[in-house]
């Protein structure tokens, strides 16, 4: 019940705010008596993360997912001829004062997000960026070169979500990264967020394209004692986490 509250706080905390999306750097988440109404809290939380945005958790790592390493197969189905990855891939999210977050991403599973945050890392372009809108319970979300909801990078990529035609196994979760997005399905860029709590009500809406594999607690931080935040979460500049670099481990 504590954490239905939470998502249906955390809704009425994001859709009052109006997406947008940018171009160029520069622009820029019961009893059976109950069901009905956790089913409009959910869709509620699923128009918050559209309205919210720019252009708008733990796993274990298997003993194998190492060997699988950063295979960087063609998979020559994106516009413009671009190649796309495949295969796991691993980077590190340095939040100052706070530590490292480690996120395993699944390039199977999302080819053009996976692709398009991997570049976007090793431009480090994330790097001195803040998490500007946490919502204990829902999700952290970061990225915006703005720091408004309303940033993005130089493009926009495909929504990789089954309402998108796109077939994406990767749960909303617990530990999940996902892209942050507008209305429109095509509408990613930059921004991000990572799921504190479960929130699989997202699962066919939004982009998910890894995991927490280390950090957690981190998160939990974060989302549990960050204070300040208006009435749609977000944070007073002052007190949002800062990405020092996000670090792509070869």
């Amino acid at each position: 019940m504590k954490r239905k509250a939470i998502c249906l706080f955390a809704a009425a905390l994001l859709v009052a705010l109006t997406a947008g999306c940018g171009s160029g750097k520069g622009n820029a988440g019961e009893s059976q008596a109950n069901q009905e109404e956790a089913g409009k809290a959910q869709g509620e939380d699923q128009e918050a993360l559209e309205q919210a945005d720019e252009g708008g958790e733990v796993t274990d790592l298997a003993d194998d997912a190492a060997e699988a390493g950063t295979e960087e197969n063609s998979q020559p189905e994106n516009e413009g001829g671009e190649t796309l990855l495949s295969g796991k891939h691993y980077v590190n999210i340095n939040i100052k004062d706070k530590g490292t977050i480690k996120v395993e991403l699944d390039a199977d599973s999302a080819p053009i997000t996976v692709t398009n945050f991997v570049n976007l890392v090793k431009e480090g372009f994330y790097d001195g960026l803040t998490f500007h809108r946490i919502i204990g319970g829902f999700m952290m979300q970061g990225g915006d070169p703005t720091g408004t909801g309303m940033g993005s990078s130089d493009k926009t990529i495909t929504g990789e979500f089954a309402n998108n035609g796109v077939d994406n196994p990767i749960s909303h979760t617990r530990g999940t990264i996902s892209m942050a997005r507008s209305g429109q399905p095509d509408s990613a860029s930059c921004q991000f967020f990572i799921m504190h709590q479960d929130g699989t009500y997202l699962d066919g809406d939004y982009a998910a394209f890894g995991h927490v594999t280390e950090g957690m607690e981190i998160v939990d931080d974060i989302c549990e004692n960050t204070t300040g935040q208006d009435r749609n979460g977000v944070v007073p500049e002052e007190n949002r986490p800062v990405i020092e670099s996000i670090e792509y481990v070869e």
